[in-house]
């Protein structure tokens, strides 16, 4: 049966949406006002930037959602082959900023590569596990599919591991979902880790971030994660009310980016922690029902790459903040501050939301 646009956005994943936006905002007026007060004598800086970058996600997400997502089958590989120059460029023309070389400029704006390299990654995998279904099973097939996204995983790896651990997670999620044998997922598991552990080596930094994950009451730069530890114990069940973190005062090194959820807890408590996290398993909830009553395997793939992408990012950027695994710098999708990141989030989400409003 051909499918058919005759549905209605997921209207319950636009609410989740708009609500985990806005406090997002919200939290992170609250989080980088003193910082953008500071360096830009402006506390409402980072604000506008993300409000721009918010508004401009929002109309693509509108934009993409109301197209047949069966369109960008047709520009999976260029979509994914442009994620791979851009990588490639930012090794040799990025900007360097706080150390890492993440960004390129394009006159008055920059923008992350590596965030694009996410929504490429799950149009592509999508396209390539759908041309190759009847064969997914073999170990030939996953293996040749897996090779496909090391290229964009090597590039974005070299400069930001992070990233590069977040778009090789969507890669296993969705063909671990396609394929029928899951026994081969040991071995695959194996070449994983294996890759990781080449890649902790070739900088040792990356070394270093372990032993500091170990001890940091041993290491200068451990200074961070001790910070964070204490902002989360001293919010308590109902926190120090909205604005009146301590530690957001400079304490804690850019609070709006990676560590804002320990901001959150100091201000809002366990409960304001908790009422986040349940708007990212209503995303998650949702993104798994649109998957399972999808049109066909392309759509539901699209809303299992989404799926994979929210639940890894989220649970690492807890992880990090909570000093349950090594910091790497992950940040928390649609509340830390990166223009970059939620545009291409929201232009996501409008991919989820055309695969919604499709039907058998």
């Amino acid at each position: 049966m051909t499918p058919s646009k005759n549905r209605e956005f997921d209207y319950t994943l636009l609410t989740a949406l708009f609500l985990l936006v806005i406090t997002g905002l919200v939290i992170l007026y609250s989080t980088s006002a003193y910082n953008g007060d500071v360096k830009f004598h402006d506390s409402f800086y980072y604000l506008k930037k993300q409000v721009f970058a918010t508004l401009l996600g929002i109309a693509g997400m509108f934009v993409v959602a109301n197209m047949d997502y069966h369109v960008w089958r047709h520009f999976a590989v260029l979509g994914y082959l442009t994620a791979i120059l851009l990588s490639v460029a930012v090794l040799f023309i990025g900007d360097e900023i706080n150390g890492s070389k993440r960004w390129l400029s394009l006159g008055p704006l920059s923008f992350q590569p590596s965030e694009f390299a996410k929504v490429a990654l799950i149009l592509f995998l999508a396209q390539m596990v759908t041309r190759n279904v009847k064969d997914i099973g073999k170990m030939r097939t996953m293996l040749k599919i897996m090779l496909m996204i090391l290229p964009v995983v090597g590039l974005v790896g070299a400069s930001n591991l992070s990233t590069a651990i977040i778009i090789l997670g969507i890669g296993v999620i969705l063909i671990f979902v396609a394929s029928p044998k899951y026994g081969q997922f040991i071995f695959m598991g194996l070449l994983g880790v294996g890759f990781m552990a080449v890649f902790l080596a070739l900088e040792s930094y990356r070394l270093e971030r372990l032993a500091i994950w170990r001890n940091p009451e041993a290491y200068e730069k451990g200074y961070q994660t001790l910070q964070g530890l204490y902002a989360i114990g001293s919010g308590g069940l109902f926190g120090r009310g909205l604005g009146e973190s301590i530690q957001k005062l400079g304490f804690v090194p850019e609070a709006q980016n990676d560590m804002i959820f320990s901001i959150i807890c100091e201000e809002l408590g366990l409960f304001g922690a908790g009422f986040v996290l349940i708007l990212f398993l209503i995303l998650i909830w949702r993104f798994f029902v649109i998957a399972t009553h999808a049109a066909d395997l392309f759509g539901a793939l699209i809303a299992t790459g989404a799926m994979g992408h929210m639940m890894i990012q989220v649970i690492l950027n807890i992880a990090v903040v909570t000093n349950t695994i090594p910091n790497t710098g992950i940040t928390l999708p649609f509340i830390s501050y990166g223009g970059t990141s939620v545009m291409f989030l929201l232009v996501e989400m409008g991919l989820v939301l055309s695969v919604s409003s499709w039907v058998k």
